[in-house]
């Protein structure tokens, strides 16, 4: 994506991506670099984090 004119165009019809959805493409770029095994430990490490947050959340209000 080094042709200016491309980018130009891009910008013009889509208007600049947030920072959350450029960072969103960089952990994504990086994810699929890792190793099938590595990809796996970090989705299991994800599922796990999420997990257990949702128990901390999931309480009784009472």
């Amino acid at each position: 994506m080094k042709n200016p004119t491309f980018i130009a165009e891009l910008h013009t019809k889509l208007g600049a991506p947030s920072s959350e959805a450029v960072e969103s493409l960089r952990l994504l770029k990086a994810f699929l670099q890792l190793a099938p095994g590595q990809r796996i430990e970090v989705i299991e490490m994800v599922e796990r984090l999420t997990s257990a947050s949702h128990r901390e959340t999931d309480r009784p209000l009472s």
